[in-house]
């Protein structure tokens, strides 16, 4: 870590605990090292930065939207974190790549499989790409989920603290023989049973397109604190 990042990170750590009323003891469970996916629902631009903050000094990096390397203001932080781009909407190989090595290296990865942000804070339906990379290193993936994050503005305004929750759920892997193909039914069904992961650990009000719960078989998943 460089010495603008440790300045940068001890300023911002000092920003979120100045503005919000921070719930976020849940953080300890993860290990001290990976590799390791860290899958998240997605709701603002915040999040990101504040799991990269709190979950120091774990070594990490996480898939980032390459549009926020257009603004000169969020590249910053971007390159200063080592961020991966990643473009939406499509395979994006070069991504893929990066992801595989930065697990291979022993990082944690963050990644929000929604691909884009949910406006009213409930899951909306992932984007398989979260299944491609859990098939394809068998590492630990880490469900973590938030909320509270979209009240920051509205309580900014009338000068209030926000209070943020984060919540960490069970650890599991997705056990695929080696050489195996899926189809893409199969990486759907994948995708869907481990965002019902953080369906599981989210308030029902936020639950959105994963809200029957009760109705998961997670057939695909191997959990790892049995």
């Amino acid at each position: 870590m460089t010495y603008t990042e440790r300045i940068v990170n001890i300023v911002l750590r000092g920003v979120f605990h100045a503005v919000c009323r921070l719930d976020i003891a849940d953080l300890r469970k993860l290990p001290r090292r990976g590799p390791a996916i860290l899958m998240a629902n997605h709701t603002t631009n915040i999040e990101g930065p504040a799991y990269y903050l709190f979950i120091q000094p774990r070594p990490a990096t996480a898939l980032g939207k390459r549009e926020l390397w257009d603004n000169p203001f969020t590249r910053f932080f971007m390159d200063l974190w080592g961020i991966i781009p990643v473009a939406r909407g499509q395979v994006d190989r070069r991504a893929l790549r990066a992801a595989f090595r930065a697990l291979d290296d022993g990082k944690f990865l963050g990644i929000a499989p929604e691909g884009t942000r949910s406006a009213t804070g409930v899951l909306r339906s992932a984007q398989p790409g979260i299944a491609m990379l859990a098939t394809k290193r068998p590492v630990p993936i880490y469900p973590v989920v938030h909320w509270g994050f979209l009240n920051l503005g509205p309580n900014l305004k009338r000068v209030r603290r926000t209070r943020v929750t984060i919540r960490v759920g069970r650890p599991f892997r997705i056990p695929v023989e080696r050489g195996s193909q899926l189809s893409a039914s199969d990486l759907r069904a994948i995708t869907d049973e481990m965002m019902y992961q953080l369906a599981a650990i989210l308030p029902a009000r936020f639950r959105g397109d994963y809200a029957d719960v009760d109705r998961r078989n997670p057939q695909y998943l191997e959990f790892l604190d049995a």
